[in-house]
């Protein structure tokens, strides 16, 4: 199974030029928006999470199917910038079928929904509230796409990492038992070796006397 993951967000407009082309824009991601995923956690975006992710090498999409490519950030046709808000994406629809279909039926607000593939690389958790909190950090992306069904399709990533990250605290938190508990040995093992070499002194000096 991919440890890829899906996120939505549902800002997508169009705008067309003097001549006709038309170019998507919107945010594939916000920051600081705590959203519940599939009742399992609650997840937030920290900021400059992409700013290594937008350096490489994007695809845009239609509905996630490799088949309906609207744009490339390596053919300068999908434009992706990290700002204060988020994600921001600029994509040159191109003049096929799927490129003035996606066009009109953004236009029309028959589709105004925006997913994007993701993978953390850098994330944290927060165990001590219900449910917990998943801060992303720093992430990798290979895709973002317009959809038509918007939803959080793909939780199963999130709850494995959830159960890792638990996983995680539970062996460092038995390691720190194990420490703690060697560290309370061998305290002791020093008390009773002080305790019997002042035995043997005091046995000693009364020997003398």
């Amino acid at each position: 199974m991919s440890d890829f993951e899906k996120r939505i967000v549902q800002l997508v407009e169009v705008r067309a030029d003097e001549s006709g082309a038309r170019t998507l824009t919107g945010y594939a991601a916000v920051f600081n928006s705590p959203t519940s995923i599939g009742d399992y956690f609650i997840e937030q975006i920290a900021p400059g999470a992409f700013s290594d992710a937008i350096k490489g090498d994007v695809r845009c999409l239609y509905n996630h199917d490799r088949d309906h490519v609207l744009g490339r950030t390596k053919a300068g046709t999908l434009r992706l910038v990290e700002d204060a808000k988020g994600l921001r994406f600029e994509v040159d629809l191109p003049n096929t079928t799927i490129g003035k279909d996606v066009g009109t039926l953004v236009e029309r607000g028959d589709v105004s929904g925006c997913s994007f593939n993701f993978r953390a690389t850098k994330q944290s958790w927060d165990d001590t509230v219900n449910p917990p909190l998943r801060t992303l950090e720093k992430l990798e992306i290979d895709e973002i796409s317009i959809v038509t069904f918007p939803a959080y399709d793909d939780t199963s990533v999130g709850v494995r990492s959830l159960e890792a990250a638990r996983t995680e605290a539970e062996a460092a938190k038995t390691a720190e038992q194990r420490k703690a508990e060697n560290a309370a040995a061998a305290a002791r093992r020093v008390a009773e070796k002080r305790a019997s070499t002042e035995q043997r002194i005091r046995g000693i000096r009364q020997d003398a006397l």
